[in-house]
């Protein structure tokens, strides 16, 4: 088989892999080298500082001897296959670089013969790529569930980011979709991997060099496989964030792509909505100061779509509120709807100044279609409802454009 067919191959078979960022490395280019992760970016990702950057997203093979129900490369699936060798993967990575069409990789695989093979082979194209080729770049990989952890840290002195996928946020989903898959053969790397990190930190003191995945680790859910609630999801998501310090959760809305009688039917179109709506909660887990116990609960375990998790939480707690904008503190101006963090920020500088009025939220920008239900202005409610009484649901409900359009775009955070 010719290289371009397997990259076509392998590059399709990547695409359901949305685990993949390039933001957090800062190791700069040396003199006899080619690339740099310090200025990262034929997959788009986006680094800390909002710059849109270009990866090359392959799998190293789609060839399978796990029978996971919910993916296109499973091994009962009639699917083109295709492996890389180390010198292939390699050849391509660096011709692609030195043509400007991509500024890093990200290196999957599903499992050949053994998850040891896999990362073996895995380890082998990426030390070609550090020490033959020179290629400072920066590089995402995969760990393969279940790899012994030698391997797992060999490849994270290579790697600049690791992502060891859960996909399923249950143990009852995974014994359901992916039974030759054992939970304790992904949580065990991934705490590796947040041991070896802060050893790692540590040492950077002493030798001015972090070495071990500089950019984190990362994981994805799929939403939408299995009957698990948004609540599941986000109770695994606080987990993951508090003991095992990931950079990021990614989620990705279920595309189904096999037929059987454990997943959902074939024409039910992905919840990309749904899958929206998570990640807007993942954010207010990360930097808005929420915890999943407070957004959701077994009495609401789903989101309402109408409106995002923010609004949702606000309705449901509208004893709370309206707020005085004027001496209200930073953390609950955070969980105004229409308020967001920088603009909290601003709010609170502002008004050390002196008092603020409506006109000057205004001219703020703060988003008063939302926020004026759930604040006063030095005493002064601009709301023009009764909070006691009013069903505020359908008027901050998203219409229905919106609607549509999250039905065709998934947003990834």
């Amino acid at each position: 088989m010719k290289l371009l067919e397997k990259l076509q191959i392998l590059a399709d078979s990547a695409k359901y892999d949305v685990s993949c960022s390039s933001s957090g490395s800062n190791r700069a280019n040396k003199k006899g080298q080619v690339g740099n992760a310090a200025v990262a970016g034929i997959c788009h990702s986006w680094a800390d500082d909002g710059r849109c950057i270009s990866l090359l997203k392959v799998l190293f093979s789609n060839c399978c001897i796990y029978d996971c129900k919910y993916c296109a490369n499973r091994i009962t699936n009639d699917v083109p296959r295709a492996s890389f060798t180390p010198d292939e993967l390699c050849e391509l990575t660096i011709e692609f670089y030195r043509r400007n069409y991509i500024e890093g990789l990200f290196l999957s695989s599903a499992v050949l013969k053994s998850p040891d093979y896999t990362m073996e082979l895995m380890i082998k194209a990426l030390k070609k790529l550090r020490y033959e080729y020179k290629f400072n770049g920066y590089i995402h990989i995969k760990s393969i569930p279940g790899a012994d952890l030698r391997l797992v840290n060999e490849a994270g002195l290579l790697a600049d980011r690791m992502s060891i996928n859960i996909e399923l946020p249950s143990v009852q989903g995974l014994k359901l979709l992916a039974p030759q898959k054992e939970p304790e053969a992904i949580l065990k790397p991934m705490s590796f991997v947040k041991e070896q990190i802060h050893g790692a930190n540590e040492l950077t003191i002493y030798r001015k060099k972090q070495i071990f995945v500089p950019a984190g680790q990362t994981t994805q859910l799929i939403v939408g496989a299995t009957r698990d609630s948004d609540l599941t999801i986000l109770n695994l998501t606080q987990e993951l964030y508090d003991k095992y310090k990931l950079k990021r959760v990614y989620y990705s809305a279920y595309v189904p792509v096999n037929v059987h009688k454990d997943l959902p039917a074939l024409n039910t179109s992905p919840p990309l909505l749904r899958e929206h709506r998570i990640y807007q909660a993942d954010w207010l887990l990360r930097f808005y100061g929420f915890n999943a116990k407070e957004l959701l609960n077994e009495g609401h375990s789903s989101f309402d779509i109408r409106v995002d998790p923010k609004c949702d939480w606000a309705l449901r707690n509208i004893d709370q509120f309206p707020v005085e904008i004027n001496k209200a503190p930073l953390e609950m101006l955070l969980r105004v709807p229409g308020i967001g963090y920088k603009m909290a920020e601003r709010i609170v500088r502002a008004r050390r100044i002196g008092p603020l009025t409506y006109e000057d939220l205004k001219l703020m920008r703060v988003v008063l279609k939302r926020a004026r239900f759930f604040i006063t202005c030095s005493g002064k409610y601009y709301g023009g409802v009764d909070l006691d009484s009013t069903d505020l649901y359908p008027i901050l409900a998203e219409d229905q454009d919106n609607k549509s359009l999250y039905g065709q775009i998934s947003m990834f955070g």
